[in-house]
């Protein structure tokens, strides 16, 4: 597995590396750590930048010590490029499986508004990519359990967000909470009328689809080795709102989504429900990215 690291030596990039280092990844994973200084800001200063590349190489020589007992092979690279394009070119041309940053950096800001850079990386990787959000109720140490939630709707790139949560290695004790929230009939026409029955018709399917879904989660999760449970939400107009209420409710550690659902979406306008999770969660959030998305 290889794993693209984005660090900028804020607080942000200090969690990301707490969590790179407590968990347990496959045999023989790489890492490379990546810093990205954008040249823009430094055009009448190259001394400045000069002096800036070498404070992020130095930084980021620290973080590799850090990591020097995890078993993962690492490697560090400081790339002068805005972070916003040069995060997902470097995840590209390395073929990277797994992009891992903050939540926020340097500038800090609100879990509601997570910033261009995040965004931006979260619509055009080519991969899967992971939000790493400090709890600030539970620092999670090395070999302690993980609450997962996966959110499924059925769809193809859901079941490819199971598989990838049933292949990973957790740590001992990891719950792992597969999910969905049946769709709310879509009532449409200027003046729409449906009869009780059929629009108790389509709630049922709806259901029946979303309770389909859960237990095909909980079966492909058996192979996790974690303690595997599924959940069924009332149907709501916001399967994003569903996902993050179970979240924080369960205190989950990490979400993980695919890119998008049953309905598609457009690769850079990414699916409502994926981004407002990832955008919104009071905790860590995988986006997954099927290999036929990975362009």
């Amino acid at each position: 597995m290889k794993l693209l690291v984005a660090l900028d030596g804020s607080a942000g990039s200090d969690a990301v590396l707490r969590e790179v280092g407590v968990r347990p990844w496959p045999v023989g994973s790489e890492c490379c750590l990546l810093t990205a200084i954008d040249p823009f800001f430094f055009t009448k200063a190259p001394l400045v930048l000069a002096e800036a590349k070498k404070d992020a190489q130095a930084v980021l020589d620290e973080s590799m010590e850090r990591l020097k007992d995890t078993g993962l092979q690492v490697r560090a690279e400081v790339l002068m490029e805005n972070p916003r394009h040069g995060i997902p070119r470097a995840a590209r041309d390395w073929k990277a499986d797994l992009i891992i940053m903050g939540s926020h950096g340097r500038g800090g800001f609100g879990r509601l508004l997570v910033g261009s850079t995040v965004q931006a990386v979260l619509r055009h990787a080519p991969c899967s990519v992971e939000i790493v959000r400090q709890m600030a109720e539970k620092n999670r140490r090395e070999g302690e359990g993980m609450r997962v939630l996966v959110a499924t709707d059925g769809s193809e790139l859901a079941e490819t967000a199971l598989r990838e949560v049933a292949v990973q290695p957790w740590p001992a004790g990891t719950e792992i909470r597969v999910m969905s929230c049946p769709e709310l009939p879509m009532i449409t026409g200027a003046y729409p009328y449906y009869p009780s029955e059929v629009l108790t018709e389509i709630a049922n399917a709806n259901d029946a689809q979303a309770n389909a879904a859960v237990a095909k989660g909980v079966e492909l999760m058996q192979k996790s080795g974690a303690r595997v449970r599924g959940e069924l939400t009332e149907a709501q107009e916001s399967p994003a709102r569903a996902i993050l209420g179970m979240a924080e409710l369960w205190g989950a550690d990490l979400i993980v989504v695919g890119s998008h659902g049953r309905r598609g979406f457009d690769r850079y306008v990414m699916g409502s429900v994926s981004e407002s999770v990832a955008l919104h969660a009071h905790c860590s959030v995988e986006v997954v990215r099927a290999e036929g998305t990975k362009k």
